[in-house]
């Protein structure tokens, strides 16, 4: 798993950037105490209106905090390993 530090005007940013990739299973929001705002797995190829949840609730909890952490958990898989 991948922890991301992000400020709030930069999440969304972020998130989108990372589900471009393709290879990320699963998404944790948390804030910068440590606690869990977001925590939605994902499956691969979803896209659109699916992902209409989602986006909602990122920009719910855009306004609780300055600061946030993203941890991302990847397939397997499809990951890339650096040699």
């Amino acid at each position: 798993m991948n922890e991301i530090k992000v400020a709030g005007d930069k999440l969304k940013a972020t998130l989108k950037q990372l589900l471009r990739e393709g290879n990320v299973r699963r998404v944790i929001i948390r804030n910068s105490s440590g606690r869990t705002l977001l925590d939605m797995p994902l499956t691969a190829g979803v896209a659109g209106a699916v992902l209409m949840p989602f986006w909602v609730a990122v920009a719910g909890i855009v306004a609780l905090a300055k600061e946030f952490t993203i941890v991302v958990e990847r397939d397997p898989e499809t990951a890339v390993v650096k040699q």
